[in-house]
C-alpha cells in the first residue's frame, strides 16, 4: 500500500532531502567498494571475512616503459582504464600490476574504475625517471631522500584506495648485474615503506619484492626477505613475487620445472605468486600453465599469478592491440587465456587451508643463505635523516588520492576480435565483490558482460550491480539488504535504515 503524506515543500526542505539523498548515495558507494586484503600466514585473505584470495591477474603497462612520462602513466587516463577494465572483466581478471607511476598525477578515476570493476592493484613504487629508482649496481648512491619522494609519493597517492593490494619495493633488483649488497638495500626499502605506512596510513598495506627466476639464488632471495629480523621486524617482506617464463607452449608440470618451484615454495611463510608469467617462444600462447598454477598441487604453495602482459608492445607479449584511440583488437592470446580461466574450479581455488595461516617465520641467520655469492648479513643501512623525517611527519605537499564516483558503463571505443569481427555490447559492470572468471562470458559472444545492467551512469566505486551472477564468498554487505516496498518519506527512511 502506498501512503500519501503532505509535507511543506519549502526550498530548505527540498535542499535538506537532497543533502540526505546525497549522503545515502555516498554511503552506498563506500559500502560497495572492494574490501581491502591482508596477509595471513602464506595467504592473502579478505580483511573482514578472512576468505582466501587467489590472484588471477595481468601486468598492465600500456605503451610499455617508453609510454610512461611525468605527465602520463597507466592510471591517469580514465577513458583507457574504463575500456581495459571492461575487457578484463570479460576474462575474469581480479588483479593488475602496474610498473611505472608518477606520484604527482591524479589517479582517482582510474583507481575507482578498477575498484568498481572488482579488480585489485599491486603497484611498483619505482619509475625509470631520474631519481625514481634504486640503482642495482650501486644502491647506496640512490638510497636517498630524492628517491623516497617517489616512493612515499606513490604511497600517499594510493593508500586510500581499498582495492590497493600492495606495493613492490623492487623488481629484479637482484640479478647478475647487481652488486653484492643489493639485498640489504631492498630490505631497507621494505622497512622504510612499512614504517611510513604504519605511521601515515589508516590501514596496513602489504609490501613485497618481485624476483627474477634465477634458480641458483632464488631460495636465498626469498629466505633473505621472509626471515624474521628481531631488531627490525618491519623489514620483513609481506609477500614474494616471481617473474618466471619456464613454461613455454604446451609444456608440462615437470618439464617446465613447476614441480621444483612447488617444492621450493611449499614451506614459504609469506604469500608467493607469479608476478610475471607467459613465455612467448611458442606462439600463439596457449596458457596451459594456468591449469597447473591453479591446480591442487600448486595452490598450496602459490597464490596465483599475473600474466605478462595486457597490451601488445615491441616485445610481443600482448593480450590486446591498441590500434588507435578509438579502436582495439583482442588477440588470439586473449581468447586462449580466457578459455583456460573458464576451466578453473574457483570454489576449490579459494578454499581456506588453516595450516597456511599458522606458519611461522624463521629467524634470520647466515645458515639460511647457501651461496657464497649472495649477501648473508642483515646489517641494514641506517635511514637517511630526511627520510626519517618523512616517515615521522609524512611527505609534505604530496597529493593524496580518494575513491570517486564512476559515471558511464558503455565504452566509447570499438573492439574487434583477432578475426576482425566487431565485439558488440561490451559494458563495464559495477561489482560488489572481486571479479571472477565465468564460462558464460566468452570472447565469441556478442555481449561483453554477464550483467543485466545497462545503465550509462553509475555511482562509482560502488553502486551495486543488478546482476547476481558474480557472487563470491567475499560479497559485500549489500547483497543481503532487504527490498523495500513502501512509498513516500517513510519508505525512504526505511530504505535508509536498511542500508545503515
Amino acid at each position: 500500500m502506498w501512503f500519501q503524506i503532505e509535507w511543506p515543500c519549502s526550498t530548505n526542505t527540498i535542499q535538506s532531502y537532497a543533502r540526505l539523498l546525497t549522503s545515502v548515495c555516498a554511503l552506498v558507494s563506500t559500502a560497495a567498494a572492494l574490501t581491502p586484503l591482508e596477509v595471513s600466514g602464506k595467504d592473502f585473505v579478505n580483511s573482514e571475512t578472512k576468505d582466501r584470495f587467489q590472484i588471477i591477474g595481468v601486468d598492465y603497462q600500456p605503451g610499455g616503459s617508453s609510454g610512461f612520462t611525468s605527465k602520463k602513466d597507466p592510471l591517469s587516463d580514465a577513458d583507457v582504464c574504463l575500456r581495459d577494465a571492461a575487457l578484463m572483466q570479460r576474462l575474469g581478471i581480479n588483479t593488475i600490476r602496474v610498473y611505472n607511476l608518477e606520484p604527482s598525477l591524479n589517479h582517482d578515476k582510474c583507481a575507482s574504475i578498477f575498484n568498481a570493476a572488482g579488480i585489485y592493484m599491486i603497484l611498483d613504487v619505482s619509475n625509470p625517471l631520474e631519481g625514481g629508482y634504486l640503482d642495482r649496481s650501486a644502491p647506496w648512491t640512490t638510497y636517498s631522500a630524492i628517491y623516497y619522494k617517489q616512493v612515499f609519493g606513490i604511497i600517499e597517492g594510493f593508500k586510500n584506495y581499498d582495492n590497493l593490494l600492495g606495493f613492490f619495493a623492487g623488481n629484479e633488483v637482484i640479478n647478475e648485474g647487481a652488486t653484492y649488497q643489493a639485498p640489504r638495500y631492498i630490505r631497507a626499502v621494505i622497512r622504510d615503506m612499512k614504517d611510513y605506512i604504519a605511521k601515515n596510513s589508516k590501514r596496513a598495506i602489504p609490501v613485497g619484492y618481485s624476483a627474477a627466476d634465477i634458480r641458483n639464488i632464488l631460495m636465498d632471495t626469498i629466505h633473505y626477505f621472509e626471515c624474521d629480523l628481531k631488531n627490525s621486524t618491519s623489514s620483513r617482506a609481506d609477500f614474494f613475487g616471481l617473474n618466471s617464463y619456464s613454461w613455454c607452449g604446451d609444456s608440462s608440470y615437470k618439464s617446465a620445472g613447476y614441480d621444483v618451484l612447488t617444492d621450493d615454495f611449499t614451506n614459504a611463510t609469506i604469500p608467493v605468486f607469479f608476478s610475471e608469467y607467459g613465455c612467448n617462444e611458442v606462439q600463439p600462447r596457449v596458457f596451459t600453465e594456468v591449469q597447473a598454477i591453479y591446480g591442487e598441487e600448486m595452490t598450496q604453495a602459490f597464490s596465483g599469478g599475473l600474466v605478462y602482459e595486457w597490451t601488445q608492445e615491441d616485445n610481443d607479449y600482448g593480450m590486446v592491440k591498441i590500434n588507435d584511440s578509438k579502436t582495439l583488437t583482442t588477440l588470439v592470446d586473449y581468447d586462449n587465456f580466457q578459455k583456460q580461466l573458464n576451466k578453473l574450479d574457483f570454489e576449490r581455488i579459494t578454499s581456506s587451508n588453516a595450516t597456511q595461516a599458522n606458519v611461522k617465520a624463521e629467524t634470520c641467520e647466515t645458515s639460511l643463505i647457501k651461496r657464497k655469492s649472495f649477501y648473508n648479513s642483515w646489517d641494514l643501512p641506517e635511514v637517511p635523516s630526511k627520510v626519517s623525517d618523512y616517515i615521522k611527519n609524512g611527505l609534505p605537499n604530496a597529493p593524496v588520492g580518494k575513491l570517486v564516483s564512476v559515471t558511464g558503463t558503455t565504452i566509447p571505443q570499438k573492439v574487434y576480435d583477432h578475426t576482425g569481427k566487431e565485439i558488440t555490447g561490451i559494458k563495464f559492470e559495477v561489482k560488489s565483490s572481486y571479479n571472477t572468471p565465468s564460462a558464460s562470458s566468452t570472447s565469441s559472444s556478442g555481449s561483453g558482460s554477464d550483467s543485466s545492467s545497462s545503465s550509462d551512469s553509475t555511482s562509482g566505486s560502488g553502486s551495486t550491480s543488478s546482476s547476481s551472477s558474480s557472487t563470491t564468498p567475499n560479497a559485500a554487505a549489500f547483497n543481503g539488504a532487504p527490498s523495500i516496498a513502501l512509498g513516500g518519506l517513510g519508505g525512504f527512511f526505511m530504505l535508509l535504515a536498511s542500508l545503515v
